[in-house]
């Protein structure tokens, strides 16, 4: 039960916990890592990275063939990277512009992937319904709001944008001020629209359950085990060599660690904080009783989940991009970022000006030079690899690892013919110039949110028209 209080000291940015990969492991703790690889190995399947795309890939492997041997080597633990640090959302969303999925595999290639994606949500829920994995999973849907004029106008092309593309009423539509406001009180709200296509989950205990069904499977999982090197058909550690017949990088926004890769996808950061359980007045006021998620249409867009016990955690874009492709360690975020994303909290629910905030974080996802996800198997070399979610990877991690695993297996399915399926992936440009493009793109995107947040300002900014086209979206 919330506590009855309604106010509370707001400690300054600088005294709120932060870090210590995310706030998900309070209620997921890792006391003990896994065994670490001591030797040379041999398997049929070698995955690295033993987030949701590694762990999905090897979970429908060893559903399909449980006689394979496969091996997931991890630098840290089971889920320590993004799978254990988003916002939550099991959502149905595609990264990239749908156009150019189409380019080389038509339309219906891209409403086929579309179907897939919202499949994979429903997916996602049985099998944690089937191997009891405990996750907070409620299907409560995705509320988008719009805050201006310029927002408003975004999101009704969105809806339309959605139809054209074969969305029906009950997959996306607007929602009436009235149907907003039996959802949540937000009154900056001058629109929003709603998916059925969504779930709230406690994102570190899907990785972690996941991990514990994957060795339950007979997979070994070697923790503390930095994969330094892949070349065809063997894996080079800092603990060993594993040597399998197909080797699968899961490693998302990590993937620069690796020799040769540091512009093959640019790790992003990502931030977020989280509140103290809301007091009950304070929820009254805000309204949110159910489990949808929440995003609005801003540039610089924001994601936010009530979670099981009654908190807010809400995220967005903080320092977006660390010089060199360098990738964060234990999920600090900038005290700035952090007084940022209070800011924005209270501006959307203002009765939470009081409430406590309990820990902050920050994670790193990896975005394509295209902006759209890739799922590649090369039969010749034996290399596999998924990834370029660009923060949408919560569903579309188990719809690619149910595609790599067809691809490993050589089995030509509906989903080994989808249009994110062995596409080429262009590089990033070398540096300085990746590190001023990112710069560049978000202050233009900020600066957009700044004129859009003005009356007079009813359609979008030319400055986020200008960012899109600086950053090829």
């Amino acid at each position: 039960m919330r506590s009855k209080r309604t106010t509370a000291t707001v400690p300054p940015a600088s005294h709120i916990p932060n870090g210590d990969v995310s706030f998900w492991y309070q209620d997921e703790p890792v006391t003990a890592h896994r065994a670490a690889l001591t030797k040379d190995v041999t398997a049929d399947v070698a995955v690295i990275g033993a987030g949701l795309s590694g762990l999905w890939t090897a979970y429908y492997l060893a559903r399909a063939r449980p006689d394979l041997r496969i091996v997931v080597i991890e630098r840290e633990f089971a889920g320590f990277g993004a799978s254990g640090r988003n916002g939550g959302w099991l959502s149905a969303e595609l990264a990239g512009p749908r156009e150019r999925y189409a380019a080389a595999h038509g339309r219906e290639g891209v409403t086929q992937l579309l179907a897939a994606l919202r499949g994979a949500v429903d997916e996602v829920i049985a099998v944690a319904a089937r191997e009891r994995i405990e996750a907070d999973i409620v299907k409560d849907g995705m509320v988008l709001i719009a805050r201006s004029q310029a927002q408003r106008a975004r999101l009704r092309q969105q809806v339309e944008y959605e139809r054209s593309w074969g969305a029906g009423e009950s997959d996306f539509h607007e929602l009436t001020t009235a149907e907003l406001g039996r959802r949540m009180n937000v009154p900056s709200a001058l629109s929003a629209a709603y998916s059925p296509h969504c779930a709230r989950v406690q994102p570190a205990k899907l990785v972690r359950g996941l991990a514990r069904v994957v060795e339950a499977q007979g997979t070994v999982i070697y923790e503390q085990t930095a994969a330094t090197a892949v070349s065809p058909h063997q894996v080079t550690t800092d603990r060993g060599t594993v040597t399998a017949e197909h080797v699968v990088q899961c490693l998302e926004g990590f993937s620069a660690g690796l020799p040769g890769q540091r512009r093959t996808w640019l790790p992003m950061n990502s931030s977020m904080i989280v509140t103290e359980p809301l007091p009950d007045a304070v929820m009254d006021q805000v309204g949110w009783h159910g489990a949808e998620v929440l995003g609005d249409s801003a540039h610089a867009y924001l994601y936010a989940q009530r979670t099981a016990d009654g908190r807010i955690a809400l995220g967005g874009r903080g320092n977006p991009y660390r010089f060199g492709s360098r990738t964060d360690d234990r999920g600090r975020t900038p005290d700035a970022t952090v007084k940022s994303l209070i800011a924005t909290l209270h501006t959307l629910f203002p009765a939470t000006a009081g409430v406590r905030i309990d820990h902050a974080w920050c994670g790193v996802l990896a975005v394509p030079r295209d902006w759209c996800t890739t799922v590649n198997h090369d039969r010749d070399t034996g290399v596999a690899m998924a990834g370029g979610y660009v923060g949408s990877g919560l569903t579309t991690t188990n719809l690619a690892g149910r595609t790599l695993a067809d691809l490993v297996l050589g089995e030509k399915s509906e989903l080994t013919c989808l249009p994110w399926v062995n596409r080429r992936i262009r590089r990033w440009e070398p540096e300085p110039l990746r590190w001023l493009g990112v710069q560049t793109m978000y202050a233009l995107y900020r600066a957009a949110d700044r004129r859009e947040s003005r009356p007079e300002q009813r359609t979008t900014s030319r400055w986020a028209r200008l960012a899109d086209t600086f950053a090829g979206r």
